[in-house]
Formats: C-alpha cells, sequence, structure tokens
C-alpha cells in the first residue's frame, strides 16, 4: 500500500441513497506516497481534479440536499455527463488507493457509478476511511466528541473556505489525513 499513489475523493450528490440520486460533482486529490531519506513518510500532491457532472434525474434530487451542495443549473450548464467524468476519474486514479471521509458513502456512489457507465474502475482495491482513523487515534480524548469533516477540520485547525464542494472537501480531507498521520 506504501507505494501506491492515494486519491482523496469527495463527491456531492442529490440525495443520500445511490440507487435513486446522483452524483452532481466530483473532487479528487491524487497524493504520491514516497519516503524521506531518514525513512519518514512524504506525501506530494501531483495532481488535483473537479467535475460538475450534469444530472439526468434532477427531479428524483433531495432538496435539502441541492441546498446543502448549493446547486444552481446555470452552475451546471457545461457540465461533464457522468460516463465523461467517470472516464476522466478511471485514468487519474489509476491504481490509487480510494481515500475518503465516510468512505461507504462516497464509494457506493462510485461503484454504481462505474458500474452504469460501463467504466473501467482502474483504482487499487484497498480503501482507507478518515473517519475510522480518526476515531481510532482521537476517541479517548475529551476534546472531540464527532468526526465529521466539519469538526475534524476545527479540531486540527485546517481551513475548509468552501465546505460541501466536492474539491474542497477532498482537500480538507488530505489536510485532515496528515494531521492525523503526524500524531
Amino acid at each position: 500500500m506504501k507505494r501506491h499513489n492515494l486519491a482523496f475523493l469527495d463527491i456531492e450528490t442529490t440525495g443520500l441513497d445511490p440507487e435513486k440520486h446522483e452524483i452532481i460533482e466530483i473532487g479528487v486529490v491524487v497524493v504520491r506516497q514516497a519516503l524521506n531519506p531518514d525513512g519518514s513518510p512524504s506525501l506530494e500532491v501531483i495532481d488535483e481534479l473537479e467535475y460538475k457532472v450534469k444530472p439526468e434525474r434532477i427531479q428524483d434530487a433531495d432538496p435539502r440536499a441541492l441546498r446543502v451542495n448549493g446547486y444552481n443549473p446555470s452552475d451546471w450548464v457545461f457540465a461533464y455527463t457522468l460516463e465523461e467524468a467517470m472516464k476522466a476519474l478511471s485514468e487519474k486514479t489509476k491504481d490509487a488507493i480510494f481515500v475518503a471521509h465516510n468512505v461507504t458513502f462516497d464509494y457506493s456512489f462510485i461503484e454504481r457509478a462505474f458500474r452504469t457507465t460501463g467504466v473501467e474502475n482502474k483504482m487499487h482495491y484497498h480503501k482507507m476511511d478518515t473517519i475510522s482513523i480518526a476515531f481510532a487515534l482521537l476517541h479517548k480524548k475529551d476534546d472531540i466528541e464527532r468526526f465529521s469533516l466539519q469538526k475534524l477540520t476545527q479540531y486540527f485547525g485546517v481551513e475548509n473556505k468552501k465546505s460541501h464542494t466536492a474539491l474542497s472537501d477532498a482537500r480538507a480531507t488530505y489536510e485532515v489525513y496528515k494531521k492525523l498521520m503526524s500524531l
């Protein structure tokens, strides 16, 4: 696992059900793992990707999800089709380990998108969840009770100016990961 790139991935969706709702935004920070001369780990951002995805069934959207995500049809005029976005994602994340904050949620939508578009998922089969890592490392701390991305960015002093946008949340997840790995 140490030799694979890490793909810090976040999505925004039209709701919580991957069978009913759609991905409308994908953000990814691709990070190379390496070792410093002293043997300590080194992380280097090698790519950042942001795709707005044109919804095909906006009528099925949960209005609360659209409010949280700041969905505005005019911002999606030049959005990618889901197939276009998944093809680009597949190539950019080839052999990378999928890392997300609440990996089960994000991966359920991503896996369904690969399946429905027929695009090959070229990512490595391992996945990492920053909520699980945070809980394992911080559960005994009295000054943190919840492990949401918002709470962890506050705890670690990580700025997330555009919370609930995919690329900003992917960047914040990467920064939280670095803080967790330095504990």
